[in-house]
């Protein structure tokens, strides 16, 4: 009976911060949905850390309707930061405090991603608030301490609710984008979002990306040179002259004007987390492409498109299995310390016991390994492809089978 419950009287509240997933809401449901049945009441915190400012604003999740299948976050999100920082130079952690107390919030359980999770363990370290971390990013570059062994060789990878999703979106993507670049003959840049890692670039090889650029390796003037020399003998090799270069927007790009290695920014300005937007690396790629090779090329940004719509099947079952852990730690009152997988695993095989715990002090950005890509053929190697086959499946390469026999006009 209900009375009977553990956890009666007590209170959880749930926030999401930064970025959203298609992920989220199937979090913030499974995560409600056991904590429910420990007895705690479930609270949600709008606007990640911007609820418990001022007033606060929080809504009751206990006993209502919920759907996880739908895309982004219902909770809302935002980038605010509780701790001082360069473009919010006050300290608010005295209003989350107080809310916290206000709400009668005893648990409070932060879906996000360094970010957002960092904040949180600094509540946890300084003023020993109860808190757990839910891992959540599409760049997929929250370090999980998840193993991936292929064939003699075992990495330190990374999977992170949003990131099957999203990584899927821009296999489909690709894929799609294909047939346009092949009516036209041209060479598709394909901008793909990862501010420091290339986890969710290589998606775009799923679905027949070839030559790829990631943040993790810097294109000064050499290497530069280097990848458009590469670019123009891939384009002439492909009977149909074309290609698909998949790109992640934190390339660092050598710009002949200035002379400079960098990302290239859509906006300067930064958020609460010291942040700019970075957009247009794509644009800079195909135009060099164009003047230099003299061949067709044109940037594609993928944008949000790949944090958007339902929630995949095996982002529904990771959630799920994650929320799993969460009651494991609820249950040993073990705060501090984020869920997550053990080993890369199939749809399948994503169940508790494949699961453990960090310590949110360990939590920190993870870039793609290096034996995921290799940088002086600019392509994901076999091992990545691995990788992302126990996730989203085997690649899909369109292909249109016919060719036609050339006319030739009969001599009057």
């Amino acid at each position: 009976m209900k009375e009977n419950k553990l956890f009666k009287g007590k209170t959880l509240a749930i926030l999401s911060g930064g970025g959203d997933t298609p992920a989220i809401n199937s979090s913030i449901e499974a995560v409600r949905n056991r904590a429910s049945m420990l007895g705690f009441k479930v609270y949600g915190i709008r606007k990640g850390w911007k609820g418990l400012l001022g007033d606060g604003d929080v809504v009751d999740l206990t006993c209502q309707p919920y759907s996880g299948l739908y895309g982004g976050t219902a909770l809302r999100s935002s980038r605010t930061n509780p701790f001082p920082s360069k473009k919010n130079p006050e300290d608010r952690v005295p209003q989350v405090l107080r809310n916290l107390k206000r709400y009668k919030i005893d648990v409070l359980v932060t879906i996000g991603g360094d970010d957002t999770n960092g904040a949180a363990k600094r509540l946890y370290e300084q003023e020993g608030i109860p808190v757990i971390g839910f891992p959540k990013t599409i760049d997929n570059d929250l370090r999980t301490k998840t193993w991936h062994t292929f064939e003699d060789k075992t990495v330190d990878a990374v999977i992170c609710p949003g990131f099957p999703t999203a990584a899927k979106s821009i296999a489909e993507f690709a894929s799609r984008i294909k047939t346009t670049a092949e009516s036209h003959s041209r060479i598709m840049v394909m901008e793909v979002m990862g501010r420091d890692a290339g986890w969710l670039t290589g998606a775009g090889t799923f679905g027949s990306g070839t030559l790829s650029l990631i943040p993790e390796v810097e294109m000064n003037k050499e290497r530069k040179d280097f990848f458009l020399e590469l670019v123009n003998e891939e384009y002439q090799r492909n009977p149909k002259k074309t290609l698909i270069i998949p790109v992640s927007e934190g390339v660092r790009w050598y710009d002949d004007a200035t002379g400079k290695t960098d990302v290239v920014y859509a906006s300067t300005e930064q958020d609460e987390y010291g942040h700019a937007r970075l957009g247009g690396v794509s644009g800079a790629i195909a135009s060099e492409i164009s003047n230099k090779l003299h061949i067709d090329a044109r940037a594609q940004v993928t944008g949000y498109y790949p944090r958007s719509g339902v929630c995949s099947e095996y982002d529904r079952r990771f959630t799920q299995t994650l929320a799993d852990k969460v009651v494991d730690l609820l249950l040993r009152e073990e705060y501090g310390k984020m869920p997550v997988l053990n080993k890369v695993c199939k749809y399948e095989e994503l169940e508790e016991f494949n699961c453990s715990s960090i310590d949110m002090g360990a939590i920190g950005n993870r870039p793609l390994p290096k034996e995921y890509f290799d940088e002086n053929t600019f392509k994901f190697t076999p091992m990545y492809l691995d990788f992302l086959s126990h996730i989203i499946g085997k690649p899909h390469y369109p292909e249109f089978l016919y060719d036609f026999p050339v006319v030739i006009p009969e001599e009057d």
